[in-house]
């Protein structure tokens, strides 16, 4: 059912185009977006996982292209996240706490009291010059990562939070250029009603729930990053409108709720390398709880305590977890290196070869001509 609802249900298309894209990230509702590029830029790998070898310039045009062909935006969801540009006046709740100083990041909150004066110069400054990156400021003296921001990277963030502007476009080292919403995104999206917080929590939680399938609340809540008394209500009221319906499943410690268009097929026949920031495994307890997989990212242990290496990818195969590859993308020498393979107890016989094929897959992906290099054993 988590995986149906996650899109591993069907077959993938022999040339996925941008409507499967399309369909992708509407199922899923987010792509996440991280800096890390050992492989590829965490937002890409999600539609690969499902769809095969799509055209990466799709996704560029319809988060960052024309206004008026613009599909997605960016915003604070599960972390900094791609969406569909019909969340947006789900999560003008959240920008308007950001814009109070009550929600994103307590460093910025400063930018929405006593430093207000400061934010709506840099504003101002955007509104008369247009789109503008942190970099373009003198005063940036920031060191270079997300976070040693300078103060001019925090009262662009904070203006990014609470609304003021949003991401016009990614430059080649993905810093973001920032503009003002109503010169990037549709009309027709501005223009669109602004619900009520409890309405609009709603349906963020019915939105998690269908990409999900069956969770728990926690786990519903974990989905656009809702807090306890954001979600309590919107679940309450989803289970008495009969979208969710509460269940109880062996071995779970939590009760759950299932989505009412939630579908068991028959069976999954996936092959598939997982993002460290994939949906259907991003919430690392569940994971294990649904797998029993234990997973952790490695960029963010010691490398004296990873146990399986730096940037690992789990393995999908049918409906199990049933490995995981250590990677890096050479774009030097056109070669995607595979430094570790390591295989669940009891994989099955074919787990190697499935394995191998979608290695050999990511690397014609991302344009890797020499193909995987596959360590021996």
């Amino acid at each position: 059912m988590a995986l149906h609802a996650q899109g591993f249900g069907v077959s993938r298309p022999a040339a996925p185009g941008a409507a499967h894209l399309r369909r992708t990230i509407e199922r899923l509702g987010l792509h996440q977006i991280d800096s890390v590029n050992v492989v590829a830029r965490a937002h890409y790998l999600p539609a690969f996982s499902r769809l095969g070898g799509y055209d990466r310039a799709l996704l560029d045009r319809d988060a960052w292209g024309a206004r008026r062909g613009r599909r997605l935006f960016e915003y604070w969801a599960h972390e900094a996240s791609l969406l569909p540009l019909d969340l947006h006046p789900l999560l003008r709740w959240r920008m308007a706490k950001a814009d109070r100083g009550e929600a994103g990041w307590k460093g910025l909150r400063v930018f929405a009291g006593a430093r207000r004066a400061e934010a709506m110069a840099l504003l101002e400054r955007i509104r008369a010059e247009g789109p503008l990156g942190a970099s373009d400021f003198a005063s940036d003296r920031g060191k270079p990562g997300w976070w040693e921001w300078s103060e001019t990277k925090q009262i662009l963030e904070w203006l990014f939070w609470a609304g003021h502007l949003t991401t016009a476009t990614r430059r080649a080292a993905f810093e973001r250029v920032y503009d003002l919403p109503e010169r990037v995104l549709p009309a027709a999206i501005l223009a669109a009603p602004t619900p009520e917080p409890r309405a609009a929590q709603r349906a963020l939680i019915a939105r998690s729930a269908r990409a999900l399938g069956i969770a728990t609340a926690a786990e519903l809540r974990d989905y656009f990053r809702l807090k306890p008394d954001e979600a309590g209500g919107a679940i309450a009221d989803l289970v008495e409108e009969g979208v969710l319906r509460p269940a109880i499943v062996e071995g779970w410690r939590l009760p759950a709720y299932i989505h009412r268009d939630a579908r068991i097929p028959r069976r999954v026949r996936a092959g598939a390398l997982l993002a460290p920031f994939d949906p259907l495994i991003w919430e690392r307890s569940r994971t294990e709880r649904m797998f029993d997989f234990h997973y952790r990212i490695g960029i963010y242990t010691p490398a004296a305590k990873r146990t399986h290496g730096y940037y690992v990818l789990p393995f999908l195969l049918g409906d199990r977890l049933v490995g995981r590859a250590d990677l890096k993308a050479d774009r030097q020498r056109g070669q995607l290196i595979v430094h570790s393979i390591h295989f669940e107890p009891g994989a099955p016989k074919e787990s190697r070869d499935a394995l191998e094929t979608e290695l050999a897959a990511m690397a014609r992906w991302l344009g890797l001509a020499e193909g995987p290099s596959l360590p021996a054993g």
